[in-house]
């Protein structure tokens, strides 16, 4: 599929998702969801890490697309916010690893799609917020969610009530994002991160991210039961035989991802 609002880039095992609508930084209507739910929808065995970021120095993802939500009835809006809860729910359960490289704007949806990567870090010229309030309207792609379960509900709280925007500086001290960089590094920073990913077993990560994923919301023994049955998974793999003889023999792993 050719997508007219996405820029593929594709590098040994690194794939680079560029959202680009530049007329409204990057924010997202129902076409751009929909490729990005085709193209996340159809990543291959090649691509072992997913990195998410927007075109342009000014926006990440400014937002969802208020000249489409303006004109929404009720059934309508929950159908628009069900398709990009749907589209953030694929990317978050994605078997590999998602890094978002914010390098601006990343408010109302656009800190929702940062939110349902694995690993977020930010540009010192970011900004994040959920400033649906101010609208008229609340979160509507999972921000309720998400949001404190990274931050806390205090701070969410706070974010979304008042519909404050936040720097990255701040996004780094609540927890909201893992680093920050200056815009020159950002990229060349999330290709260094994606990079040590490559050097690990991808089953392993797949089941670690799986772990992560399904264990956050059980209590602890249903979470610890599931790690105990992941973790027995990985004896199954050739990449455990090959882990362990590459450690005990002094030389470099060659992962098969199998």
């Amino acid at each position: 599929m050719d997508y007219g609002f996405l820029k593929i880039e594709r590098n040994d095992g690194i794939t680079v998702m560029k959202i680009s609508a530049p007329k409204s930084l990057n924010a997202l209507n129902s076409t751009i969801l929909k490729e990005i739910d085709d193209f996340v929808g159809h990543l291959d065995a090649t691509t072992r890490v997913l990195i998410i970021t927007g075109d342009g120095e000014k926006s990440f993802v400014a937002g969802a697309d208020i000249s489409e939500m303006a004109h929404l009835d009720e059934p309508q809006g929950y159908e628009f916010g069900r398709l990009g809860a749907q589209v953030f729910r694929r990317i978050e359960t994605l078997p590999i690893p998602v890094i978002a490289a914010v390098n601006g704007f990343a408010l109302g949806g656009g800190c929702e799609l940062a939110m349902s990567c694995d690993i977020r870090i930010a540009s010192s010229k970011a900004k994040f917020g959920q400033p649906e309030v101010g609208l008229g309207i609340i979160p509507g792609f999972s921000g309720t969610y998400r949001l404190p379960k990274l931050i806390g509900q205090g701070y969410a709280k706070e974010m979304i009530y008042t519909g404050k925007v936040i720097r990255s500086d701040e996004a780094l001290r609540i927890g909201l994002v893992n680093a920050v960089y200056e815009p020159e590094e950002l990229m060349d920073k999330a290709m260094e991160m994606a990079q040590m990913m490559l050097k690990n077993a991808p089953v392993a990560i797949s089941l670690a991210k799986q772990s992560i994923n399904e264990g956050y919301d059980l209590d602890a023994e249903q979470a610890i039961g599931l790690e105990n049955q992941l973790f027995g998974k990985c004896f199954a793999t050739s990449d455990q035989k090959e882990g362990m003889d590459a450690f005990l023999n002094k030389r470099k792993a060659d992962f098969t991802g199998k």
